[in-house]
């Protein structure tokens, strides 16, 4: 299937959500953050086929490893099957783009063909992310980033699995938690306190996600600020708590001083893979 079609089923299988889509993003529950998902997004066979085009043992991918998350990510997207760039790219079509933008309101919203902290993620077992809020900003902090949308595909997933997303409660006490299942398209917004997380994967098989993030000249609040990735503990999790709050002072305090975002190394640096190709 040509990415155009797939960027015209993703253009109709919103709207004719777009009255759920309303209803789930109008009255969060549990959680501050507006969110919405839609379930069989896409034919099943480009989901199982995305999911069979990433390598089984995460080869290839940039490996993240300490006490804020444990995961795998790749934004070179040439490097595998095509269906995984066309999946990616697909949702950063300008259609795309502006009927998502549309339906929750948002304006002059932007992709970000870079894939800055997006693209490709994979988990496998005891792997987890902490709850945290993404970084404000785009990789040159010219804009601030706005929507988070998460595409699942690994097959047969269930709550038991672990490797769930998770949306916090202001005080990160309680998650409102959504199954990483596949086909199943997940957008939230992110600004200072969309507080999510990914809980330990439990099974000996890949929890697999193509991520993309829309970005904006226009602050969420309408206040210039600016943070870095910003993690914290689960309830349980005191030591992880205070720690938190000493790193994510400094990893600000360094990114401010040097005035660019972080992660730049890991953005898609192959234009083949993009947009256009």
């Amino acid at each position: 299937m040509q990415r155009t079609q797939i960027v015209d089923l993703i253009v109709d299988r919103l709207e004719g959500e777009r009255a759920n889509i309303l209803s789930q993003w109008q009255a969060p529950v549990g959680t501050t953050t507006r969110h919405f998902y839609v379930d069989n997004f896409l034919p099943i066979e480009l989901a199982d086929e995305a999911y069979n085009a990433y390598p089984r043992d995460g080869s290839g991918f940039f490996s993240k490893e300490t006490f804020r998350e444990k995961k795998r990510t790749s934004a070179h997207l040439s490097e595998y099957a095509p269906i995984l760039a066309d999946l990616t790219y697909a949702m950063q079509d300008p259609a795309v783009v502006a009927k998502v933008a549309d339906i929750v309101g948002f304006t002059q919203i932007e992709p970000d063909p870079s894939l800055y902290a997006g693209g490709l993620s994979m988990m496998f077992k005891g792997d987890f992310l902490n709850p945290h809020i993404d970084n404000s900003h785009d990789a040159k902090r010219d804009r601030y980033r706005r929507l988070n949308l998460l595409y699942y595909v690994s097959p047969d997933w269930a709550m038991e699995n672990g490797g769930n997303f998770e949306l916090w409660n202001d005080d990160c006490s309680m998650p409102v938690t959504i199954i990483s299942q596949q086909n199943r398209l997940l957008v939230m917004e992110t600004n200072k306190t969309s507080w999510h997380s990914v809980s330990p994967v439990q099974v000996d098989r890949p929890r697999c996600c193509v991520s993309n993030y829309y970005f904006s000249t226009i602050s969420p609040d309408a206040t210039d600020y600016f943070h870095v990735t910003s993690f914290t503990g689960r309830p349980d999790e005191t030591v992880k708590k205070i720690v938190g709050v000493a790193d994510n002072a400094l990893r600000n305090m360094v990114s401010k001083t040097l005035g660019v975002g972080r992660g730049k190394k890991e953005i898609n640096s192959d234009p083949g893979a993009g947009p256009n190709s």
